[in-house]
């Protein structure tokens, strides 16, 4: 792919201090987490989700946080409509979610149609007190729906013929990247 396909937006060096930036608004709002849990939304949301836990627990203030994988798929307003099946990914979350605070993680905020049938998921685990988002990547002018995160790493102008490719190690690449690739016509 060359250079004019896409862009970096973050490497390694940049990724570390947005989350380590991320992670400190987080214990402004949510101290010791002993009222909060983290949901990272399935698929590639869990990945952002155990580092920000990770980066969370170096706080010795910090002992415990709960994190749970929120799929959403059978709540999609478009799973009927594809033409091969979906196949949805495990959800574990082993606590309930009862008048806790809830932040839920992803990548990219793109149409918001994944946080909505989220938030539908969610409500099997109980119903939170509060329910914050948390994303690495929010692509500015492409919501479908008015949903937007109160905790963001990066605004990206990006069009519908771009998309935001996420490269973290815990998926198995060698370094941390993020890219705004230009998507050509087939």
């Amino acid at each position: 792919m060359s250079s004019d396909e896409k862009r970096l937006l973050y490497n390694s060096f940049h990724l570390n201090i947005t989350v380590s930036r991320l992670c400190q608004q987080l214990i402004e709002n949510h101290n010791n987490f002993e009222e909060s849990v983290i949901l990272g939304l399935q698929p590639r949301g869990i990945f952002l989700a155990e580092r920000i836990k990770s980066k969370l627990l170096e706080e010795p203030t910090i002992q415990n946080i709960s994190l749970g994988y929120l799929d959403a798929t059978f709540y999609r307003d478009d799973f009927r409509r594809k033409e091969l099946p979906i196949i949805a990914n495990a959800n574990k979350v082993p606590f309930i979610i009862e008048d806790k605070r809830v932040i839920l993680i992803d990548d990219v905020l793109f149409t918001g149609r994944t946080v909505r049938s989220a938030l539908d998921a969610m409500l099997a685990y109980g119903r939170p007190k509060q329910v914050e988002l948390l994303v690495l990547i929010d692509r500015k002018y492409t919501r479908d729906l008015p949903i937007q995160p109160n905790y963001v790493g990066r605004h990206v102008n990006a069009i519908q013929s771009q998309k935001v490719l996420v490269e973290l190690k815990e998926q198995g690449v060698q370094e941390d990247n993020i890219w705004l690739v230009n998507i050509k016509d087939k």
